[in-house]
């Protein structure tokens, strides 16, 4: 089977990397805030540090970057996701118990906080209520899409699923928000005006 090599600026960008540091530059530049996002949204107070250590990290393995298996930019979030994973074990292993630190590295990924950060505050509790019922990988499709604006097939990377995989895992995850959203949305209006939705 012949796989299809998508290229890019970026891909580009990160294959010249390998021969000439100097291409790594732009990179910089253009996913930082992206990226930097993706971090404030998991793990807020250590952002700023972490998207240091990610930049670092994706320097060292740029010769790893193989564009037949996904986009620069999958690649980059792949990365972060990895930095974000160290750095959850880390405040498990170093952390006093009892401590702030020490429950956030328990919590792992902070997306319970979800509510927080929406717009739709009436919608919010559903949704995060709907979200700790998908497993873990869907989840993290989800956001990693809704949040993050990735392709499900970048999203599929950053996962590391291929792409059929997650876009089926995408519509299963859908599927059930939609049921218990629209669930949980009936039940929290009944309750509230004692009338059926």
């Amino acid at each position: 089977m012949i796989r299809e090599v998508h290229t890019d600026a970026d891909d580009e960008l990160l294959l010249r990397s390998q021969r000439d540091p100097t291409a790594f530059e732009p990179l910089v530049t253009r996913h930082s805030a992206a990226l930097h996002g993706y971090l404030v949204r998991r793990a807020p107070g250590a952002a700023d540090d972490l998207l240091s250590e990610l930049w670092l990290r994706a320097y060292a393995g740029r010769h790893g970057f193989d564009a037949a298996r996904g986009t620069a930019r999958a690649w980059l979030f792949g990365v972060a996701r990895h930095v974000l994973a160290a750095h959850w074990r880390r405040l498990e292993t170093e952390a006093p118990p009892g401590s702030a630190q020490f429950a956030e590295g328990i919590a792992s990924d902070p997306w319970q906080a979800v509510d927080q950060r929406l717009d739709a505050a009436a919608v919010a509790p559903a949704l995060r209520h709907a979200l700790t019922k998908l497993p873990a990988v869907e989840r993290e499709l989800v956001l990693l899409i809704a949040w993050e604006q990735l392709t499900p097939t970048e999203a599929a990377s950053v996962v590391g699923v291929p792409p059929g995989t997650a876009r089926s895992r995408l519509h299963r995850a859908r599927t059930r928000l939609r049921e218990r959203l629209g669930a949980l949305v009936s039940s929290t209006r009944m309750s509230k005006t004692g009338e059926s939705a």
